[in-house]
């Protein structure tokens, strides 16, 4: 009797029957280079606001850049005025509680910020009225209302606003957008997001600082417009868990996928729509913002399914689908896979045809499909190494750079609202326990 094969088995030889052949190749793709010999006349000078976990990090890094030099920083926790010392080893490093001292000097270029999200719009607003450009932590906003503040700010005052999403300055991400330009994968179809954690450290259980206190922290000042508390070293350290000051997993993870997205895609624009499902499963440590978030945006038409979590390590990817295949892109490399997108083998449905009728079919299909010997065709799977397509540096680098030649950058404040709102709708979504839509003509999301 003949073996009738099954839809699995038919997917699995398909490519062998009709005599195509999977090519496999890496490509090890080049760091964008940095400057190198800066003249004293062409330095950047810049101020850094907030040095925390992640500005610590950021300051560390832009003192790494031919011609950037930190001249001051500024933080509401004592501890971290001896850290940005350490940090840049100048024990002389002008240090305050209030930044705005380091808006007022004329010899500071620029600002990096990097503090909590109910504080972006106050810090990125003040400079910009102060004609500092700012490189501003993501997400760019706490909420629509501010986000909006800030771009209007960047304009009235023409002044460079760069969010740090850093993939967006990647050499992956630049990859990843060319291929889709070129037409690769075809008009993209679908875009799934994942990224998973698995501890405490990933689901923001810090530690506070020891010496934590009234009189090391001007907690009142920190709370800003936020409801007034007694002071709590937990919010303090671990803000994103609360929506008072932060914006949770869609703040912190989902943005960088949806900024990187917008850029390979070059779409630029705020979802339609956004459903979302979550909770709190896991960290049940008196958050509000949920541990386990999943959201099915609509782009155009479009679906962006994005799942994060913190209850699960999973690999960090974004996939881009389309009828000539997909893009694989992840934290180190990029996985372009092409698919023809036609039969390489007789349908398996002729399983369902008479003996005589299908064996007929099979050598009719075969006659008009099979390839000639030597003109077999070729299905590519290529696969991109790259740096690390999340390093602060070339993104800094992109910013500080155009604060000297007065070009825009990619991730400026228009962009950054853009992947900010997605997110700002995810939470929305969540909170309101219903789908939620975005109003361009109002500029606020609706249920």
């Amino acid at each position: 009797m003949k073996r009738i094969l099954s839809r699995r088995a038919f997917l699995k030889g398909s490519a062998a029957a009709a005599g195509g052949v999977v090519v496999s190749k890496t490509i090890l793709l080049e760091a964008k280079p940095f400057p190198t010999a800066v003249a004293a006349s062409d330095r950047v000078r810049f101020g850094m606001v907030g040095i925390g976990m992640q500005g610590s990090g950021l300051l560390g890094m832009a003192i790494t850049i031919p011609g950037v030099e930190c001249v001051g920083a500024a933080d509401l926790y004592d501890g971290r005025h001896t850290l940005a010392k350490e940090i840049t080893g100048n024990p002389n490093l002008p240090t305050s509680r209030e930044y705005k001292q380091l808006l007022d000097r004329k010899d500071i270029d620029c600002i990096v910020a990097a503090v909590p999200d109910h504080w972006h719009r106050r810090v990125v607003v003040d400079a910009c009225n102060a004609g500092k450009d700012i490189y501003c932590e993501k997400p760019m906003s706490h909420n629509v209302a501010d986000g909006l503040a800030m771009v209007e700010a960047s304009h009235k005052n023409n002044r460079i606003v760069q969010i740090g999403s850093q993939r967006v300055s990647s050499v992956l991400c630049e990859t990843a957008r060319d291929l889709y330009q070129k037409g690769t994968i075809g008009d993209g179809g679908m875009v799934e997001l994942t990224l998973g954690r698995n501890d405490p450290t990933g689901a923001w259980e810090y530690p506070p600082p020891p010496d934590l206190s009234p009189q090391t922290l001007d907690w009142d000042t920190w709370l800003n417009d936020a409801p007034k508390i007694p002071f709590n070293p937990l919010h303090f350290a671990r803000w994103r868990c609360w929506r008072a000051y932060g914006t949770g997993v869609a703040g912190d993870l989902m943005v960088h996928l949806i900024s990187g997205m917008l850029y390979t895609l070059g779409w630029n624009e705020i979802p339609r729509a956004a459903t979302a499902m979550g909770g709190i499963f896991r960290f049940k440590d008196g958050r509000d913002m949920p541990d386990f978030h999943t959201v099915l945006f609509d782009y155009h038409g479009i679906p962006v399914y994005v799942r994060l979590d913190l209850g699960c390590e999973t690999p960090e990817l974004a996939r881009f689908m389309g009828p000539k295949g997909l893009l694989d892109a992840g934290e180190f490399e990029l996985r372009h896979s092409s698919q023809p997108g036609i039969d390489l083998a007789p349908s398996y449905y002729a399983s369902s045809f008479p003996a005589k009728l299908r064996d007929q079919y099979f050598k009719e299909w075969h006659a008009e499909h099979d390839p000639q010997l030597g003109k077999e065709p070729t299905y590519e799977d290529t696969l991109y190494k790259g740096h690390d397509w999340d390093d602060m540096r070339p993104h800094l680098n992109v910013f500080f750079q155009a604060v000297k030649s007065r070009k825009d950058v990619t991730e400026n404040a228009v962009f950054g609202n853009n992947a900010a709102v997605a997110c700002h709708m995810a939470n929305e979504s969540y909170f309101r326990q219903k789908p939620v839509t975005w109003d361009a003509a109002s500029k606020t999301i609706k249920s």
